[in-house]
């Protein structure tokens, strides 16, 4: 049975009032809340065991440093990499997705080509056009139709000896489009061709199996399911990585240094200079552990339940507009009332109490192919409730005759 009162009890934040309304929080695709085992493990660890990892003989730096392996370990099982020397440990999703254009991108040539999709976030389109200011590269993209699913017979004609690349998301943060990476990357790979997944909106929400899929990177970060800001996760093939250069240079990184030779580090080192955020690190652990503890199945199930119920009450609106309406789809709803501006929605739907997300969601080309600035996004995450879908509908039905 899924307990979503006690769910519920673990995450203070929704106790919030909002102008004198109950908090109901649909910004999930933006970031989740946090759990107090969460929280609590970050206290634990600035209070008993903070100390530089790697670094030391002592008791604490030892303590800190198995706790980070630790949760080396635990990413690896959760995305089923091969080796804790595959996990990387980044900033975030566009920090993953930077290091991959940065290092990797030192193997392409003029003239090669990258493969991307017009749904991709801001993060998996700037690095790559960094990478085209330095390599004379051609950038080409997938299409969509107008459920918001990849023209796939698009993207196969795109496919040819000069693609060196294929980055996709696996869930549209816009669209909720669930894209079928499994078989973009069987595709690709059938061409020789290595695959980056920006798994940033996926991994809160179903089972990811990093060999399953065959992804050679694979990206996400902490925030978005239920752990800490600043924390984020590079899978790779660590045939790759082998070949890969540093992203950065510091200590960590190194083997041995001199002022006319350095050598670097093994993986999955070699690519984490500097001091990480260790702390957040070891409390990612207790993230993942939380998701394990309600169920990752139990998760979706709930999420597409919402999604199934939201959508259908809010077809009863006037003028609304959904976009993105394929039949595997997450928990993401993006919306526009008739001709209402998404600001004036959001600011209206804020002061009752909604938490939405407005504007382009940084999938600005992808605004520009729906033909419109940006919308209104509600997201939903394990500690929603139905109940709360019906204020959100509420709320709707209250504002659309002032936005008329």
């Amino acid at each position: 049975m899924y307990d979503i009162e006690n769910i519920r009890a673990d995450f203070p934040i929704l106790e919030r009032t909002v102008y004198g309304h109950p908090l109901v929080y649909l910004d999930n695709t933006a970031t989740t809340q946090t759990p107090r085992c969460v929280v609590d493990e970050i206290t634990r660890m600035y209070y008993t065991s903070k100390a530089n990892v790697h670094r030391g003989v002592h008791a604490l730096s030892q303590e800190a440093t198995a706790l980070q392996e630790a949760t080396r370990e635990r990413v690896r099982a959760y995305i089923n990499a091969a080796s804790t020397r595959e996990v990387i440990f980044t900033r975030g999703t566009t920090e993953s997705i930077n290091l991959v254009a940065s290092s990797y991108g030192n193997f392409l040539e003029n003239g090669d080509e990258i493969i991307l999709t017009v749904m991709e976030h801001h993060a998996n389109i700037v690095p790559w056009q960094l990478l085209r200011r330095r390599k004379r590269i051609t950038i080409k993209v997938v299409p969509i139709n107008e459920r918001g699913e990849l023209k796939m017979n698009a993207f196969r004609s795109m496919l040819s000896e000069r693609t060196k690349l294929v980055s996709v998301c696996h869930v549209s943060n816009v669209l909720g489009t669930v894209n079928p990476v499994k078989e973009i990357i069987a595709e690709a790979h059938a061409m020789g061709i290595p695959v980056l997944i920006d798994g940033a909106q996926a991994a809160p929400h179903m089972h990811i199996d990093v060999r399953d899929l065959g992804a050679d990177f694979y990206a996400f970060s902490a925030h978005k399911m239920y752990g800490p800001t600043g924390i984020g996760i590079l899978y790779g093939r660590e045939s790759l990585l082998k070949q890969m250069p540093p992203y950065q240079g510091g200590g960590e990184m190194i083997s041995h240094v001199a002022f006319d030779h350095t050598t670097f580090a093994e993986l999955p080192y070699k690519f984490e200079a500097g001091t990480p955020d260790f702390v957040g690190i070891a409390a990612l652990s207790r993230a993942l552990d939380y998701i394990d503890s309600v169920g990752i199945d139990s998760i979706a199930a709930h999420e597409h339940d919402l999604l199934t119920y939201t959508t259908g009450r809010m077809m009863e609106i006037p003028g609304m507009r959904i976009f993105g309406t394929a039949p595997d789809k997450s928990a993401v709803i993006s919306f526009l009332i008739g001709n209402a501006h998404h600001y004036d929605t959001g600011m209206l739907l804020d002061k009752l109490g909604i938490a939405v997300r407005t504007g382009h969601h940084c999938a600005q080309p992808l605004m520009t192919a729906l033909g419109i600035e940006g919308t209104v996004r509600a997201s939903f995450a394990m500690y929603n409730t139905r109940e709360e879908a019906d204020r959100f509908i509420e709320a709707l039905h209250r504002i659309a005759p002032m936005l008329a």
